[in-house]
């Protein structure tokens, strides 16, 4: 990311379209200068560099996140006995686990999670022991070494030679088993979940509470139609031809949906660059050991991520994952933070076990395309963006005339890397309930321990009698915080039925007008 844009930078862009006949040029879009992220510092950090895989053959199948994830900050390029698999080590406070055991197994009740802390307890015993004991070996062995270096009779030197002999081969076979012990212990530890705000609600989805409830439900004196009947009356999208070319689950849309996906992203792309974010576009095959570096471990068998066959890649279910690991191996500069981004990608799930009404048509769907918010932040500040990325989402969702509730969300809804999390969800007249169209979530240290992301605070330098590097303070892990702008399906859902009217036609939410050549309504096709 070395590039910088200036301030003066700006683009113009301007699209001619053709519906049911009728020739028109959408409004010229001025994008205007990208907002600053707090610092006229160029952007600084350090990165560790590994080379570019082969190019392969994509070929896709569903990859299950349940193999737990494995190691540190650095990824380590030992593959594993089963097929070449890099490892990689969490920096995980083991000595924070053992001594605060007790709220650790609370924590785990409360999200209903399957770690075996009893487990991780018990092999950082042991290697805790194990380590004790190669330090010991390694000593005597140093203490023979050292021996040997005087004048000795011959035979006492033959007896050293035997002895150390024997020591190296016992500290080769100790340190292997000390490899193999940490794997496990990471491989157990990296279970455990986040810790949890104080104020999450305790159990399952049903004890979410409500934070905020904005509008009312929209009041209509004729019979209501869901997207899919409004979606064909206007010609909008076609689901059978995808099934035939993708599966089901797929879709294409068409005429004023293709207008409407543009606009949606357009106008939330420039209503959060508003506010101090860095617009991205992102990579949408990450390596594997990145989506487990954020967290993404499974709830149940069904697994919601897409692997490619014959490497070590995935299809990106978000862009978080590419968007938080941005700034991986690396050591940030305090003036920069807090980092915004605002990025657009096409996500991939496989929907694994959805079924029932509320999977119909474009709710829930296997690609589709959304803007993402992420944060990068000091530790202290982790809870105020989160209240900021909250507040974001209600201002873009009021705006477009929504009716929606904001929850917080309950100890089991929480996934592992975060420590709270908001949903919002819209009233969807057709499927007559509420939806969830987004949601924010605070992972404090979760994802930048596994990730190796740390700042260096600007505070006053370390003062120690004993020299080192500058007596600088020592780094920190950041906070990373994410948050949904826009998914586009379930906001189109939204939007069709909420702004039907009687004659069939549907209106365009006017902040959505500028950005669909000025159309104001869908109208329904001759």
């Amino acid at each position: 990311m070395g590039g910088s844009v200036t301030a003066s930078a700006s683009a113009e862009m301007s699209l001619h379209a053709c519906l049911n006949g009728t020739t028109f040029k959408i409004q010229s879009l001025k994008l205007g200068p990208i907002p600053p992220t707090g610092s006229s510092s160029p952007l600084v950090f350090h990165k560790c560099k590994t080379p570019l895989p082969v190019p392969r053959p994509i070929k896709c199948k569903a990859h299950s996140t349940s193999a737990t994830v494995q190691t540190s900050p650095s990824t380590i390029k030992a593959l594993d006995e089963k097929g070449g698999k890099p490892q990689w080590k969490a920096t995980i406070d083991f000595k924070w686990i053992k001594d605060n055991k007790e709220a650790v197994a609370v924590n785990l009740r409360n999200r209903n999670s399957d770690a075996n802390l009893d487990l991780v307890l018990h092999l950082y015993d042991k290697m805790f022991n194990l380590q004790k004991e190669v330090e010991r070996v390694r000593g005597e062995r140093n203490a023979v070494a050292n021996k040997m270096k005087g004048k000795i009779e011959p035979s006492e030197r033959q007896r050293l030679i035997e002895e150390g002999k024997n020591l190296k081969e016992s500290l080769i076979a100790l340190e292997e088993d000390l490899v193999k012990l940490n794997d496990e212990l990471q491989q157990e530890a990296q279970r455990i979940p986040n810790t949890t705000h104080p104020d999450v609600p305790i159990g399952g989805e049903d004890f979410s509470t409500i934070r905020k409830m904005v509008g009312s439900c929209p009041e209509f004196s004729f019979p209501v139609k869901d997207h899919l009947q409004l979606g064909k009356e206007h010609d909008l999208f076609d689901f059978d031809a995808a099934a035939e070319v993708s599966g089901s689950k797929f879709y294409y849309l068409k005429n004023e949906a293709v207008l409407l996906e543009m606009a949606l992203l357009n106008w939330t792309l420039s209503e959060v660059m508003k506010r101090g974010f860095t617009p991205l576009t992102t990579p949408e095959i990450v390596r594997s050991s990145v989506v487990e570096k954020c967290g993404f471990q499974p709830r149940a068998n069904n697994t919601q991520v897409y692997s490619i066959d014959d490497s070590d890649q995935c299809l990106i279910g978000t862009a978080e994952i590419p968007v938080g690991g941005l700034h991986m191996d690396s050591i940030l500069a305090d003036s920069l933070l807090p980092l915004k981004y605002v990025a657009f990608s096409h996500c991939f799930r496989t929907e694994a076990g959805a079924a029932g009404t509320a999977t119909r048509g474009l709710y829930r769907v296997h690609q589709f395309s959304k803007i993402e918010m992420f944060i990068f932040c000091r530790p202290e500040e982790s809870e105020y963006y989160h209240e900021e990325l909250i507040k974001i989402e209600e201002e873009i969702f009021s705006s477009l005339g929504l009716h929606f509730k904001t929850l917080d969300m309950a100890s089991e809804d929480l996934g592992a890397p975060a420590y709270r999390k908001f949903d919002v969800e819209a009233w969807m007249p057709g499927l007559e309930r509420f939806g969830e169209i987004s949601s924010a979530s605070n992972c404090t240290d979760y994802q930048s321990r596994r990730l190796g992301i740390r700042y260096r605070p600007s505070e006053a330098p370390v003062i120690s009698a004993k020299k080192s590097k500058g007596n600088v303070a020592p780094t920190k892990f950041v906070h990373t915080l994410n948050a949904t702008a826009c998914a586009v399906p379930r906001m189109i859902i939204c939007l069709l039925e909420n702004y039907q009217q009687e004659d069939g036609s549907v209106l365009i939410p006017e902040p959505l007008r500028p950005f669909m050549g000025g159309l104001t309504m869908i109208a329904r096709k001759s």
